[in-house]
């Protein structure tokens, strides 16, 4: 069992910034593949990025490239840096983890947190 808890959403003006994170714990987090993924209101579950960690690589939609950015720190805390936050990104984000980087781009991942929500106004 994985359990993620995120933390950080709330409401901000285009073009502002907001900094999520996600506190990971229980199996062997570092099995999975860790990520983030949102849900708009009525919409399913889009992937947002992830990161493998025997690759050491960091994938990000393309709705999001150049504005968002993972990381994590020593703690098993990860965070989703989001920068110039448009409209169209309001929607509860989520914290995930799956055994395989496809599961995450298909909206199914193994593990997801409560989630958070990040709220946009034009």
């Amino acid at each position: 069992q994985v359990e993620l808890v995120e933390s950080g959403g709330g409401l901000v003006q285009a073009g502002g910034s907001l900094r999520l994170s996600c506190v990971a714990s229980g199996r062997t987090f570092s099995n999975y593949v860790m990520g983030w993924s949102r849900q708009a209101q009525g919409g399913g579950l889009e992937f947002v990025a992830a990161h493998t960690w025997h690759s050491n690589r960091t994938y990000y939609g393309d709705s999001v490239k150049g504005r968002f950015t993972f990381s994590r720190d020593n703690s098993n805390t990860l965070y989703l840096q989001m920068n110039s936050l448009k409209p169209e990104d309001t929607a509860h984000y989520y914290c995930t983890a799956a055994e395989n980087l496809r599961r995450l781009y298909d909206g199914a991942p193994d593990y997801w947190g409560r989630g958070t929500q990040v709220t946009v106004s034009s």
